[in-house]
């Protein structure tokens, strides 16, 4: 008889993280468990890591809809979790993790046989000195890939920033992405846009707010920036199909904890390959348990673009796990183990209400 336990670890910034959308210090957590009532040393561990004020999932019932899991473990289908996707995507890898032999495996493929994955190297927003720390950081270990948070500081510095790199580095050497996250006002989006061309940006990624659907229509149409949507992508149920025709963008970022597992990213995969367009596959703040799916579930494809997946060294408490991180290649170390006795010793069963919040994203 299968049963599950629910963990909760508050995850704290090393370095707080600089958004458009205000600065993280820490991240609430939680982890399914899902074992066998006669063997309590084979179990699955899937996360549940919502974005307060950006994912999906209503904040303050999460604890609630975890309980229904817990007690409704045999028969998943009575609860609907169509409005809480953190919680699909931890249910879907804990059942996963369990079925393949409780050891964090979740796609049995060439990443956790040795075969690294290519990631961008993330820059957080926050003062033009802060920034250019940052990327120097990331040059030295490496990086031929950039994602710049822009957005919250003044547009003219960020472009200082960027045109420093260009500088230094041409387009062929060095690909800077960019990601608005929506911060953009539609008056003056396309002035923005050409100085970002200008600096041979690879793409920006959600450059205004979503469910503006006309204008966004637009932008794609007629950028000379690629566009990617993300955010637009969270929210959207059973016209996927409509979206992609409708605004024709050239890539996608998808995030399997916002928007619902791996199930629901597959299909977007499917729809994008079918409409030529390109997509690549970005964690979303999770701690090693949840990278470690995401990355091995993006080994299931031939990746030709650098993967959003550098987020393993953010946190001061993450879970000790065999991912490491060699400049721009993340590794599957089989020779190192998992360490959960953080979330034995720390997690307690589940907290009645959110203890405390990440803040704006």
């Amino acid at each position: 008889m299968l049963k599950a336990e629910i963990y909760y670890h508050n995850l704290k910034f090393l370095v707080p993280g600089g958004t458009s959308r205000g600065i993280l210090h820490n991240k609430p957590t939680w982890y399914i468990k899902i074992f066998h009532s006669n063997n309590t040393n084979l179990y699955g561990m899937g996360e549940c890591g919502p974005i307060n004020g950006l994912s999906l999932d209503d904040y303050k019932e999460i604890p609630n809809k975890l309980k229904e899991v817990v007690k409704n473990i045999h028969d998943i289908s009575k609860i609907d979790l169509s409005q809480f996707p953190s919680n699909q995507f931890a249910y879907e890898i804990a059942l996963k993790d369990f079925y393949n032999g409780g050891k964090r495996v979740i796609f049995k493929n060439t990443f956790i046989k040795g075969k690294p994955i290519n990631i961008n190297g993330l820059i957080w927003m926050g003062k033009k000195e802060f920034m250019l720390k940052q990327i120097t950081q990331k040059l030295e270990e490496g990086f031929s890939c950039l994602k710049l948070k822009i957005g919250a500081i003044k547009f003219d510095e960020e472009i200082s920033v960027i045109k420093s790199i260009r500088n230094k580095f041409s387009s062929d050497s060095l690909e800077i992405r960019v990601d608005a996250n929506g911060a953009f006002k539609t008056k003056d989006i396309f002035e923005k846009l050409e100085q970002l061309a200008k600096l041979n940006i690879h793409s920006i990624e959600q450059p205004i707010a979503i469910n503006q659907w006309k204008e966004m229509k637009e932008i794609c149409h007629f950028s000379p920036v690629p566009i990617v949507l993300d955010e637009e992508l969270i929210s959207v149920k059973n016209n996927k199909e409509e979206l992609l025709d409708l605004l024709k963008p050239q890539y996608l970022v998808l995030k399997p904890t916002l928007i619902g597992g791996f199930k629901k990213t597959n299909e977007w995969i499917k729809l994008a390959t079918k409409k030529n367009i390109k997509w690549w596959i970005t964690s979303a703040l999770e701690s090693n348990v949840g990278l470690n799916a995401i990355a091995q579930f993006c080994s299931e494809y031939k990746l030709d673009l650098p993967q959003g997946l550098g987020t393993g060294k953010l946190f001061s408490n993450n879970i000790s796990s065999p991912l490491s991180l060699n400049g721009e290649k993340l590794y599957y170390n089989i020779n190192k183990n998992w360490d959960l006795s953080t979330l034995k010793n720390n997690a307690g069963r589940l907290p009645l209400s959110v203890r405390s919040s990440p803040g704006d994203t």
